[in-house]
This record gives C-alpha cells, sequence and structure tokens, in this order.
C-alpha cells in the first residue's frame, strides 16, 4: 500500500509541475537565464574589479613616473606584434562581438580576453588616450562564450548570451547596470531592441555590478549642482546643445574611421603602426607639456561639472584618441567620448545660459550616444550616474545627438534594423561600414 501511495505521490508531483510549467512556460527561461546569468555575471563583474584595479595602478605608475611616456612606441610595437602573430582572430575586438550577435559562427576565443588587456594596460601605462569600455566588453564577450557549450546554446541562445555578457561588462565597468542592459540590447542593431534577451541583460547586468562592489572597487562619481526649471526657453537650449553634440559625435566618428583607412593604406605592416602612431603621440605630449589628454582622463571630466572649461580642450582629447585607436592601441572609445563631451558641454556655458555642471552632464552622455548609436541606454545612464533631475535635459540631448549624427558610428559592424530618416531608408540591414 505504502508503495502505491508513494507512486501516487510522484505522479501527482509530476502532474502538478507539468501542469505549472505549461502554465506558466517562462519560469524554466527565467530559471535557466538566472543560473547563467549568476555564472556569468560573478565572472564578468570579478574581471572587471581586477581590470579596473590594474587600471588605476597602471595610471598612477604612469603619473608618478613621467619619462616611461618615452616608451609608448616600443609598447605599440609590442601590442602591433602580439596582434599580428597571435590575435589576427580576435582583431576586430566589439565589432566581433557584434558580428557574432548578427551571425553566430565559431566560438569568440578566449585569447581575446588577455590580449586586450595586456594590449589596454600597455596603451594607459605608456601614456596613450584611450578609453576602458571596449577592454570590459571584449573580456566579457569573450568569458561568455566559453559557456556556449557546455550550456549547450541554440544558435539564438547564443545570440541572448552576448548580449548579456556586454550588458554586464558595460555595466559592472560604469557602475550603471541599468544603462548597461540596454545597451547590449541596443547596440547592434540601430533602431530595435531585441526583447527576447531582456531578463537575460538585466540579469547578468546587476549581477556583474553587484559582483564589482563587492570587490571594494569604487566608481569614479560626478555630481551636477544645478538642474534649472524645464522651460520652453531652457528646453531650447537643449536642443541647440544636442544639435553641437551630435555633429562633434560624428565629427569623431568619421575622423576615427579616416585615419585609420590612413595608416592601413600608408603602413601595409600592421605592428609599425602603433609604433609611429606611438612616436607621433609622445611629440606631441612632449611638446604641449601636459598630461592631463592622455589616458582615461577623469580629473579632467570631473574639473568640467565644476568650472567652464577652454574651449579647446575636447578637440585636443578627440585629436589624441583618435590617433591612438586609430594607430592600433587598445583601450575603447567610450571614456574619452564622456571627456570629449563633458569638456565641450562645459565650454558651451560661455554661450548657452544653462548651468555648467548640467551641459557638462549632457555632453558625457549626449556625444556618446551620437558616436554609438544608444540613445536609451544613453539617458539611463545619465540617470544612474547624475540623477533623475536632469533627466529631461539629457533625453532631449541624446536624442537630438542621435539623430543629427546621422549613420555614423564607432562600431561598424552595427546593422541598421531602422533608418533614422526615411530619406534613408535603403540603408536597412545594411552595416555600417557598408553605407
Amino acid at each position: 500500500m505504502s508503495l502505491k501511495k508513494e507512486k501516487s505521490i510522484g505522479e501527482k508531483i509530476k502532474i502538478i509541475t507539468f501542469v505549472f510549467f505549461r502554465r506558466y512556460p517562462a519560469v524554466p527561461y527565467i530559471l535557466k537565464w538566472l543560473i547563467i546569468s549568476l555564472i556569468i555575471g560573478a565572472l564578468i563583474g570579478t574581471a572587471s574589479a581586477g581590470f579596473l584595479q590594474s587600471l588605476n595602478w597602471v595610471t598612477n605608475y604612469r603619473e608618478a613616473n613621467l619619462w616611461i611616456i618615452a616608451l609608448l612606441p616600443i609598447a605599440g610595437l609590442g601590442i602591433g606584434l602580439l596582434y599580428f602573430y597571435y590575435g589576427k582572430d580576435v582583431e576586430s575586438g566589439n565589432n566581433l562581438l557584434i558580428d557574432t550577435i548578427h551571425e553566430p559562427k565559431q566560438n569568440i576565443p578566449f585569447k581575446m580576453m588577455p590580449f586586450v588587456y595586456i594590449g589596454t594596460m600597455a596603451t594607459h601605462l605608456f601614456g596613450g588616450s584611450a578609453g576602458r569600455e571596449g577592454t570590459a566588453l571584449q573580456m566579457a564577450g569573450a568569458i561568455a562564450d566559453q559557456f556556449s557549450k557546455p550550456f549547450k546554446l541554440t544558435p539564438e541562445e547564443r545570440k541572448i548570451l552576448i548580449i548579456a555578457a556586454i550588458a554586464a561588462g558595460f555595466g559592472s565597468v560604469f557602475g550603471t547596470p541599468l544603462a548597461g542592459a540596454i545597451f547590449g540590447m541596443e547596440v547592434f542593431l540601430i533602431g530595435r531592441l531585441k526583447y527576447n534577451s531582456i531578463f537575460p541583460a538585466f540579469a547578468a547586468a546587476i549581477i556583474a555590478d553587484i559582483v564589482t562592489k563587492l570587490w571594494n572597487i569604487p566608481h569614479t562619481h560626478y555630481h551636477i549642482d544645478l538642474v534649472p526649471n524645464i522651460s520652453f526657453l531652457n528646453l531650447g537650449y537643449a536642443i541647440l546643445a544636442g544639435i553641437i553634440f551630435g555633429l562633434c559625435a560624428a565629427t569623431f566618428s568619421k575622423a576615427l574611421h579616416f585615419t585609420s583607412a590612413i595608416f592601413k593604406s600608408k603602413i601595409q605592416y600592421s605592428p609599425l603602426r602603433p609604433f609611429i602612431g606611438g612616436l607621433i603621440l609622445v611629440t606631441i605630449i612632449y611638446f604641449s607639456g601636459t598630461t592631463k589628454y592622455i589616458g582615461l582622463g577623469i580629473p579632467t571630466i570631473v574639473e568640467a561639472f565644476e568650472q567652464q572649461m577652454p574651449a579647446y580642450s575636447f578637440a585636443v582629447k578627440m585629436g589624441l584618441t583618435i590617433l591612438t585607436l586609430a594607430a592600433g592601441f587598445k583601450g575603447g572609445e567610450v571614456t574619452p567620448l564622456f571627456f570629449i563631451g563633458a569638456t565641450l558641454g562645459s565650454a558651451l556655458a560661455m554661450f548657452l545660459p544653462l548651468p555648467v555642471g548640467l551641459l557638462a552632464g549632457m555632453g558625457f552622455v549626449a556625444v556618446f550616444a551620437g558616436a554609438t548609436n544608444t540613445p536609451i541606454a544613453c539617458t539611463l545612464m545619465a540617470i544612474e550616474l547624475f540623477g533623475s533631475d536632469c533627466g529631461v535635459y539629457v533625453a532631449i540631448a541624446c536624442t537630438i545627438s542621435y539623430l543629427l549624427s546621422g549613420h555614423t558610428g564607432i562600431y561598424g559592424k552595427q546593422v541598421i534594423g531602422e533608418a533614422k530618416h526615411k530619406r534613408y531608408a535603403s540603408f536597412l540591414n545594411k552595416r555600417m561600414n557598408e553605407i
């Protein structure tokens, strides 16, 4: 009797489970991706913590030993040789991640993680002008994609995995998990969001951010002192600022691609490109007599929120960053874009009667929005970093910048899911580098 009773109870549990999962089919999906997000979020958050701490070390060492900048050309040659002989399959960096989302093929090689880490550390240690988001995203993608086979993910699920990895990398390195989640969903397909990845993206980004903070790695805090009341006049000023930020973003993207093409056409042997670029950079740094425009430039970004910056600051940073990245040094474009946008916005206070801190914050995210075609993520990022009071102003600036930057961007593999204007409808479903 007890055997029959046990069997009956077991059958009832199976029936109840079957009925429950049939009625709530999202539950298995949520449980599956929660487990995956916990694993990759913990690993990516830890990697971001180590990366950020390493960046602090090399930046402090460089500033205490400025003679090391003279070795930038040698470091560039080393980076070039590393990728030329061992890393050609991962050299495209973030564009490889975007390509994998669109057309999943072979797994992203794990060597992308140590290669981009070494390249970025060398770039910052010896005085290149670069960022950190590119490294964080590539490290995250390389880590996450190693779980595609163990978890037996389908090609469609693998797309979701890479999106979640990008979200986790971005959210943890900047301390903005909500913006990171939207960035992962928004960056690869212009004008559309991939909603079947919404839970993994948010879960991975939030978990990775928590883990990074558990390692006691601080993020930079920015503060906007004054946000004026919303009025038609002030909104008009915000629109004008957005137009300028959009033109700046388009200029940066086009100049970066143009300069990269010049390096590739004039210097056939790729390891020599960062060597020659390094020589030019060292010369510029030596004669400028300052190091405020190299590396991440975070002290200058913070300063831009507090006082009006010279009108040339954003242009100098733009030129050095374009030269650094076009030559083949590693890092990323986003933090330099923060620098460019914040200093440009701060300088606009000479002409636009809005608070310096607000204009700096608007530029911080709006130039980034125009260069990456991610206005929603950038608006959320501003709210996470600066508070919700500035939300209307940054939303206007990011949207206008996104529209005014046209079909350009720093990521050539982005696909146009929805054209920004009807006259560009022929660009639909094309990659940015095909236009």
